[in-house]
C-alpha cells in the first residue's frame, strides 16, 4: 500500500456480523457525534446490507466505502448509492466538522489557513 492508498478508518458497520466498530483513535469525539455515527452506519447496513466503512483519505476527506460478500443477493447496490447521497446531503455539517477535526487533530493542519 503506498501513501496515496492510506485510509484512516473512522467506523465500520457490518450487516453479516451485526457489529459496529468505532476506531479507538476517535474515542475522544463528543458522545453525540459517536452516537450519530453509530445510528447512521447501523441503519445503513440494516437497510442496504453489506459492510459500510467510513474513513479519512490522506487529504483528510471523509469517504464512504461499501462492500458485500459474494453471493449476497440481498445487498442493494442501487439503494447504496442513493443512501450515501442522502447521508451526504442530510449530514453535511457533521461530515464537514469531522473532516475539520481530522485535519486539525490528526494531520496537524492550521484551520485558519
Amino acid at each position: 500500500m503506498d501513501m496515496s492508498d492510506k485510509k484512516d478508518i473512522l467506523c465500520v458497520s457490518n450487516a453479516y456480523q451485526k457489529k459496529y466498530y468505532l476506531n479507538d483513535t476517535f474515542q475522544e469525539l463528543p458522545k453525540s457525534i459517536k452516537e450519530d455515527l453509530q445510528v447512521l452506519c447501523v441503519l445503513y447496513t440494516e437497510d442496504i446490507g453489506g459492510i459500510l466503512t467510513l474513513y479519512f483519505d490522506e487529504d483528510g476527506n471523509l469517504e464512504f466505502e461499501t462492500t458485500y460478500e459474494e453471493g449476497d443477493f440481498f445487498y442493494d447496490e442501487i439503494g447504496s448509492v442513493l443512501k450515501i447521497k442522502q447521508y451526504r446531503n442530510e449530514k453535511r455539517e457533521l461530515f464537514e466538522a469531522l473532516e475539520l477535526y481530522y485535519k486539525v487533530r490528526v494531520l496537524g493542519e492550521n484551520p485558519n489557513v
